[in-house]
């Protein structure tokens, strides 16, 4: 198949790199407004085509699918229009600015038979795979809460917030890691320098006590890419920054032994071994670029569809909201809390085969 990335700015570059060494791609259209980046582009990949025309790629009938590697805000208008124009669909994440959009990009591309894909790389990493893997056996156990980090310093934005810029990655994970939906979504922030928000901390609250949390930060003296995960069992910690062990499991953990009266639980700490797994090392854009176009071939949902696009955009928008209402928490239930997604899954179950 033939594809074409929309967007050579600084994601672009990278879909274009993976879709030429991926099997299955017999060619790569790059296309962006600005001739200096396509020239560029032209340099650096022997063989590309390019293009300052979106309407080029999508009148051609030799270009299966598109990549939209532009700013969240055009990615409802150009992803609609590439889907109505029969393309197959990859957006760079998050998928939109609101849940009524993503959900009908996800329609359209039903109603047209298409795959609809979401850049979450994360999720294709070898670490969160691996932690996927062992929630799956239940090694971990039940999960009891989410906590995770992702501060640096910059780099700012200046047409949406440190919430839509940072947390998108770690929420695609825990959507990916948690299969139950959010009841309800709590968000604090403060803004220091260019009006938007560069600092805040989000609570996602699920079924059964387990809370999500999430720091996101641009005035960070110090990167930090980190995610704990407390399981029933065993307990995770998934440092990105560590160059060999990015995942460590602890045998520790709580456990109860009773009660000594009617008003004292027995509480005791359990201290094990810690461990690191052998993980794999495979680029993870390489992977979500090879499950697109899989996905494609073989006439199936990907692993990041529409739905799991859906999911953190729900919770982007309900951030946002509670943001604005100074920290209320903003519930997610009725159709919003789920049915419709399921439903929406239940359809794209039901995409033929090409």
């Amino acid at each position: 198949m033939k594809i074409a990335v929309v967007g050579m700015g600084y994601w672009g570059p990278n879909l274009v790199r993976n879709f030429l060494a991926t099997e299955g791609v017999r060619g790569v259209v790059c296309c962006d407004i600005q001739k200096k980046r396509l020239e560029k582009v032209k340099q650096r990949f022997y063989g590309v085509e390019t293009t300052t025309s979106f309407e080029e790629v999508l009148g051609r009938s030799d270009i299966d699918a598109v990549a939209l590697a532009t700013p969240v805000s055009t990615h409802h208008p150009l992803g609609m229009k590439a889907l109505e124009a029969g393309k197959h669909l990859l957006v760079e994440k998050p998928l939109t600015l609101k849940t009524s959009d993503a959900e009908e990009l996800i329609e359209k591309a039903d109603a047209n038979k298409l795959v609809l894909m979401v850049d979450h790389t994360f999720i294709y990493t070898g670490a969160v795979r691996k932690i996927k893997e062992y929630l799956v056996q239940g090694e971990i156990g039940d999960v009891l809460y989410f906590d995770s980090v992702r501060v640096n310093l910059g780099l700012f934005q200046h047409d949406t917030n440190v919430i839509w810029d940072l947390a998108p990655h770690d929420i695609s994970i825990m959507d990916f890691l948690i299969q139950k939906q959010p009841l309800s979504v709590m968000a604090f922030g403060a803004r220091h320098f260019n009006g938007q928000e560069d600092m805040a901390y989000l609570v996602v609250n699920f079924p059964d006590n387990l809370i999500a949390h999430f720091h996101v930060n641009w005035i960070s003296p110090v990167k930090v890419r980190k995610i704990l995960i407390g399981g029933s069992k065993l307990m995770v910690v998934y440092d990105d920054m560590e160059p060999s062990e990015k995942i460590r499991l602890y045998n520790k953990g709580v456990e109860i032994n009773g009660k000594d009266s009617v008003y004292q639980t027995l509480v005791q700490y359990r201290t094990g071994d810690m461990f690191a797994p052998h993980i794999d090392q495979t680029e993870a854009l390489s992977l979500m670029v090879e499950e697109f176009v899989n996905s494609i071939t073989e006439g199936r949902k990907p692993l990041s569809d529409g739905c799991s696009g859906l999911n953190v955009v729900r919770i982007l928008e309900a951030a946002e909201r509670s943001l604005r209402l100074g920290g209320q928490m903003v519930k997610l239930s009725g159709e919003a809390n789920g049915e419709h997604v399921k439903k929406l899954v239940r359809k794209l179950k039901t995409l033929p085969a090409n």
